[in-house]
């Protein structure tokens, strides 16, 4: 079970859950792959929403990176995302929420 307190989200890929999670290392490998563009600017794109596919594979594949996944971009080209493009859409601004939303402190 994906724990949101600890910023993870969960994403069933062919079948199979995954639990996602933009840790400091899949951060770093996200902006490495956003080249020229911030994260600043990614965010932006999701608030406003006027982010891309492109944008939201980023985000699948750096929290599943940051969830333990060892397995490349190129395979998610193909894989059957349960509940489509909606659903990716949904957990890859669900990462960034998670990851850079408001802290609570008690």
């Amino acid at each position: 079970m994906a724990n949101p307190f600890a910023g993870e989200v969960a994403l069933t890929i062919d079948g199979q859950r995954h639990v996602l999670k933009l840790t400091l290392g899949a951060l770093a490998e996200l902006e490495d792959g956003l080249g020229e563009d911030t994260l600043v600017s990614l965010i932006s794109r999701f608030e406003t929403g006027q982010f891309s596919s492109r944008d939201v594979l980023a985000l699948i594949v750096a929290g599943l990176r940051g969830g333990g996944w060892q397995g490349r971009r190129a395979e998610l080209l193909h894989a059957e995302i349960e509940g489509g493009a909606i659903e990716a859409a949904r957990v890859a601004a669900q990462l960034l929420v998670r990851a850079f939303g408001p802290l609570t402190v008690t």
